[in-house]
């Protein structure tokens, strides 16, 4: 077990801060395996088989008593998990700002998600329940653990500082994510070869996943910095964050009592986080942006693979393939987004993102079927917007929130990122339940992408920031 290490001079050089900013980067490189591999590639279609294997005469799936085409089973097993993370996420955001064990706690729920994620090689045959459930854990430890690593953005760059920071944060996940997908492309391409069946490939490439998730998250947690409790230092490079700090003691060196009642404490700061989030209504306005565009980009990610392969009927090589050019061209399309950002402003670039993602909806429902060359151009344009849309928007959230409650603030953001959304999968679903067309529920996406476009638009970045009382960045 990695333990905290002991305290260090209160200022971090700049080697030193661009050690824990490296760590930070590693954390999206171990974590993007899971959403690459998993959510994105292999485990929709092979679930969804396994759901239809496991099917009665009308094609429905009976979960707990429950009717439901298997079509839909992945859909709303993602937006299940994603309902109950809600909660984990918050209580261990907030016992994470309590206690200062953010990193500690990062490595627990980082770790129970490669588990369940290595346990996936187990997933055949019909048990479309134990797939749903290990997606659901996966899932849920995937969403908290990144939320937790959200956090320590503020203390690990300046308010002009942290577009580009964020922006090489999701770069090294695409470049992480993308590698192993190259891997496993090559190991399901040959699995004839090596004489496997095509479903022990796709176990081997989903268990490599939870692996790759463990192997690397060595690094966050050697070299991420302490974080302090209840905002007691600033989360500015070159404070105390940026360095150690103490468990909080009472003033004759003991532990103090106050600390000790964690449970009921922590529900009390949850409850009282929830209800003065009121103040803020600027931040809650652009958190509320957030979801609804960041839904449907999730959705677009989550879902793809059963659209490639249920009603454009692409081969499974295809839809690979396709997912790793998305990889490459997102590492591309983060940092010119973020150098985009530098010039004209975060918001700005945002926004022009969502009409990018707009206009790559309305033409992946026209796109035919069985013309892998222009599905091949549709991962071109969803990787030119897709980093920089979601690094931008990380960028943009770190300045909305008030000091000492970054963990449990990126809780609530974390609810509708990166392959954790709900509403989208739901309409997914649902569109697909009514319809029996995968066209009809990927267009159904656009209403995220519209009405997130709007709220974004209303929102006053510099009064936001200023309200929050944070420095306000040169160029928003």
């Amino acid at each position: 077990m990695i333990t905290d290490p002991p305290a260090t001079a209160e200022v971090a050089p700049p080697p030193q801060l661009r050690r824990q900013q490296l760590g930070w980067y590693l954390n999206d490189w171990a974590n993007a395996a899971f959403s690459a591999t998993v959510l994105t590639v292999f485990l929709g279609p092979y679930l969804t088989d396994i759901a239809k294997s496991a099917a009665d005469a009308h094609g429905d799936v009976h979960p707990f008593g429950l009717a439901v085409r298997a079509g839909s089973f992945y859909p709303y097993t993602v937006s299940a998990s994603v309902l109950l993370s809600v909660a984990v996420m918050l209580v261990a955001g907030t016992v994470a700002d309590r206690t200062g064990r953010h990193r500690r706690l990062l490595g627990c729920f980082a770790y129970l998600g490669a588990a369940a994620t290595l346990g996936m090689f187990f997933l055949r045959g019909s048990h479309y329940l134990f797939g749903g459930g290990l997606l659901m854990l996966a899932n849920i430890c995937y969403a908290t653990s990144a939320a937790l690593a959200n956090s320590f953005l503020p203390g690990l760059a300046g308010p002009d500082e942290r577009d580009a920071v964020s922006s090489k944060g999701w770069a090294f996940g695409y470049a992480g994510g993308g590698l192993l997908l190259v891997v496993n492309l090559a190991l399901f391409e040959g699995h004839a070869a090596l004489g496997l069946s095509s479903g022990t490939a796709v176990r081997l490439c989903l268990a490599s996943a939870g692996a790759w998730w463990a192997l690397f998250t060595l690094a966050p947690m050697l070299r991420l910095p302490r974080r302090p409790a209840d905002g007691a230092a600033a989360r500015r490079p070159g404070s105390a964050v940026a360095g150690s700090a103490a468990e909080p003691t009472a003033a004759d060196g003991s532990a103090d009592p106050v600390r000790a009642e964690h449970a009921g404490g922590t529900l009390r700061e949850l409850l009282g986080t929830l209800r003065g989030m009121r103040r803020y209504p600027l931040t809650l306005l652009f958190l509320a942006a957030f979801l609804c565009y960041n839904d449907g980009i999730q959705t677009v990610v989550s879902q793809a693979s059963i659209f490639g392969s249920e009603e454009l009927h692409m081969s499974q090589s295809t839809l690979v393939t396709a997912i790793l050019v998305v990889q490459v061209v997102a590492i591309a399309g983060a940092l010119s987004l973020g150098r985009l950002a530098r010039r004209y402003g975060a918001k700005r670039t945002v926004l022009g993102s969502l009409v990018g993602w707009v206009v790559t909806l309305a033409l992946g429902y026209l796109m035919p079927a069985r013309q892998p060359i222009w599905f091949f151009a549709l991962a071109c344009m969803i990787g030119l917007v897709l980093g920089g849309s979601q690094a931008l928007s990380r960028s943009i959230f770190s300045h909305l929130i008030p000091a000492g409650r970054e963990a449990e603030y990126f809780s609530l953001y974390k609810i509708s990122d990166r392959g954790t959304s709900w509403m989208g999968p739901l309409v997914f679903g649902l569109a697909y339940q009514l319809t029996g067309s995968y066209r009809s529920a990927i267009i159904s996406l656009l209403v995220f992408f519209v009405i997130g476009f709007l709220m974004l638009l209303r929102v006053p970045i510099r009064r936001a920031i200023e309200a929050v009382g944070n420095p306000v960045p040169e160029r928003l």
